[in-house]
């Protein structure tokens, strides 16, 4: 395969639009998450506590309304849904930046409009999640969400340590700032994509039954709750040890600037995997996917055992590589298997089940840190995440998913 091949989904009018429309929005959110943190670190004097209150401001919304936005995702046009998202979250994202900017922000205005951020997130994680197999035909799926991924790696090499630069030199506003301008500009970018009609769906159907109809392929595609069950957990280590408490070891230990380049080797680990991906099929994406992303567990141990910024960046580098093979793994999985139909609300309960630990996450680990201090709490988070990991692949339907055959999938109509 030629580079030329690896690029071919970008020969498609409506997933270059929809590429670019991804650009603008991971070049503001990698800035933004920390950015936010030191904002939120700086009004409150350095409460951690404080950090993960915003933080789960944020999360709880979106948890609880993803299965309403699923189904909002699976009735609507999804690029209309992922638009009211984007210019919802510009406007959030925008007053926070402006509070923080002006020194008028206090932790309950940042508390409210994180609020706000995540319940229209909850509507567009599943529209996002659910559309890129309308934009390319089904055998250049792997090459699409490697494109994908070489956006969100890419940027979020210099994006954290931009914003710490930011942080440290005119404030930690101005990174939230770029962030709220670039949820506009997706926006409009979105307004380009002209996707191919859908299958007509059944009137009169309600939430309830819709949302019965997903829950009852979950529950009965054994890879799928294994994986999302799993995922709760480590998804709670890591917006909880790893997110909110990394900043604040941060600040003891290697810096903000040595936190923004962790953060950024982890991004050229994905980087590098994704050029990989672009020209290697993946096979057994689930067994390879689950055995790469156990070795993020292996930052978050040393960040508590042996805070040294060399180690740190080589071990993220390496975790990150292995994320990106569960990306690509779990998002071909999901793609390959799920019905089109049905594909948001199942997205959804994959989001549910990974996103309802985290708020537990986020607010424990502040006080958990006073109590054990935070190099104890990072260690035993660390292996933690490796034990789920391994755990996961106790299940056969796990480890023996294969990749689905793409010389009988239908294709999305020619853009």
């Amino acid at each position: 395969m030629t580079w030329a091949d690896s690029m071919a989904p970008l020969r498609g009018r409506n997933f270059r639009f929809y590429f670019a429309s991804r650009f603008a929005n991971t070049l503001g959110s990698s800035m933004a998450s920390v950015a936010l943190a030191f904002a939120v670190l700086e009004v409150t004097d350095d409460d951690p506590a404080a950090l993960g209150l915003v933080l789960a401001a944020h999360t709880v919304p979106m948890v609880v309304l993803l299965l309403w936005g699923g189904v909002l995702a699976d009735r609507l046009p999804r690029t209309l849904v992922l638009q009211v998202s984007n210019l919802t979250s510009a406007a959030s994202q925008g007053a926070i930046a402006f509070l923080v900017i002006t020194g008028a922000a206090e932790l309950w205005m940042l508390i409210a409009l994180s609020a706000v951020h995540g319940v229209v997130s909850a509507a567009g994680m599943p529209a996002m999640a659910g559309i890129l197999p309308s934009l390319v035909p089904r055998e250049e799926l792997q090459r699409a969400n490697a494109l994908m991924s070489l956006v969100r790696s890419g940027l979020v090499i210099v994006g954290p340590t931009v914003s710490a630069l930011l942080v440290v030199g005119v404030g930690a506003g101005w990174g939230l700032a770029i962030d709220a301008v670039t949820w506009l500009v997706s926006a409009v970018l979105l307004g380009f994509v002209d996707l191919p009609a859908r299958e007509p769906r059944e009137t009169g159907a309600s939430t309830w039954s819709e949302l019965r109809e997903g829950w009852t392929y979950v529950r009965s595609t054994q890879w799928l709750w294994v994986v999302v069950l799993a995922f709760g957990v480590l998804n709670a280590i890591h917006a909880g040890p790893w997110s909110t408490l990394g900043p604040l070891h941060a600040k003891d230990t290697i810096g903000e600037e040595g936190w923004g380049l962790v953060l950024s080797a982890e991004a050229v680990g994905l980087l590098a995997m994704t050029l990989v991906m672009l020209r290697v099929p993946l096979q057994r994406p689930l067994l390879w996917g689950t055995l790469g992303v156990s070795l993020l567990g292996v930052p978050i141990f040393v960040f508590g055992a042996h805070p040294s910024l060399l180690l740190l960046v080589v071990v993220a580098f390496v975790a990150g590589a292995g994320t990106e093979v569960f990306s690509m793994g779990w998002n071909l999985a999901m793609q390959e298997n799920v019905p089109d139909e049905m594909l948001s609300r199942v997205y959804s309960y994959d989001m549910l089940g990974s996103f309802v630990a985290m708020p537990v996450g986020q607010i424990a680990v502040g006080p958990l840190a006073i109590a054990f201090g935070s190099g104890n709490v990072l260690m035993v988070s660390g292996a933690m995440y490796v034990l789920t990991c391994l755990l996961v692949l106790l299940s056969p339907a796990v480890r023996r998913l294969p990749r689905v055959s793409t010389t009988s999938a239908p294709e999305p109509a020619a853009p």
